[in-house]
C-alpha cells in the first residue's frame, strides 16, 4: 500500500473519471498490465526521468508503448510526466486497484501455502474469508512457502489467519512453555 498522498490523489481522480465513464474494470485491467510492464522494464523509468530527453519525445514514447491502453490512463501518464511524478506510477496503480476493489466489494489477500492452490481451493477461500471480512470475494495472491509444512496462512490487510501446521506447532510450543 502506498503512503504517497500524491499517488492517492491521482488515483482518486482517475477512479472518479473511470466510474463516470463506466470504464472502471477496463481501466483496472489496463493498469495491472501496465504495472507489469513498468516493473519489468526499470529502464523505462530511467528514460522518462532523463532531463536531457525532451518532454515531447517522452510523450511520444509513452503513446507508442501504451498505445492500446485506455485513453484515461494515457492522460494520467501525461499529467504525471508534466508534473515530474512518474516515480509515483506504481503507487497510483496500487491506489486505483484498492479503490476499484473496495467499490466492488473485493479485498486483496495473500495466501501462503506449501503448493499452488487449485481453482476450487481459491474459490472456497475467497468465499469463506470474504464473508469473514465483510467483502463479496477476495482477490488472491498465492505465495508458496514450504516452511509452513502444511495448511495455509492468509493475510487480508493487517489481519492474519494462520491454520498452517508450523503455526499450530508454534502455538502448542508456547502453550507448553507458558511464555
Amino acid at each position: 500500500m502506498s503512503q504517497s498522498i500524491a499517488a492517492k490523489r491521482y488515483a482518486q481522480a482517475l477512479f472518479e473519471l473511470a466510474q463516470e465513464k463506466g470504464q472502471t474494470t477496463s481501466v483496472l485491467n489496463d493498469l495491472i498490465q501496465m504495472k507489469i510492464v513498468y516493473k519489468e522494464n526499470k529502464e523505462l523509468g530511467q528514460l522518462l526521468g532523463n532531463p536531457k530527453l525532451p518532454m515531447a519525445r517522452k510523450k511520444e514514447l509513452l503513446a507508442g508503448i501504451f498505445k492500446d491502453v485506455n485513453p484515461l490512463i494515457l492522460n494520467l501518464l501525461y499529467v504525471l510526466l508534466d508534473r515530474k511524478r512518474m516515480d509515483e506510477i506504481v503507487n497510483c496503480i496500487d491506489e486505483f486497484s484498492t479503490l476499484a476493489n473496495d467499490a466492488s466489494g473485493i479485498a486483496e489477500a495473500k495466501v501462503y501455502s506449501t503448493r499452488p492452490l487449485t481453482e476450487t481451493e481459491r474459490a472456497s477461500i475467497s468465499t469463506t474469508f470474504g464473508k469473514v471480512v465483510g467483502k463479496v470475494s477476495l482477490q488472491i495472491e498465492n505465495i508458496i512457502d514450504p516452511s509452513l509444512i502444511g495448511g495455509i496462512r492468509l493475510q487480508i490487510g493487517n489481519k492474519i489467519y494462520d491454520s498452517s501446521i508450523s503455526g499450530k506447532l508454534e502455538r502448542l510450543k508456547q502453550d507448553l512453555i507458558g511464555s
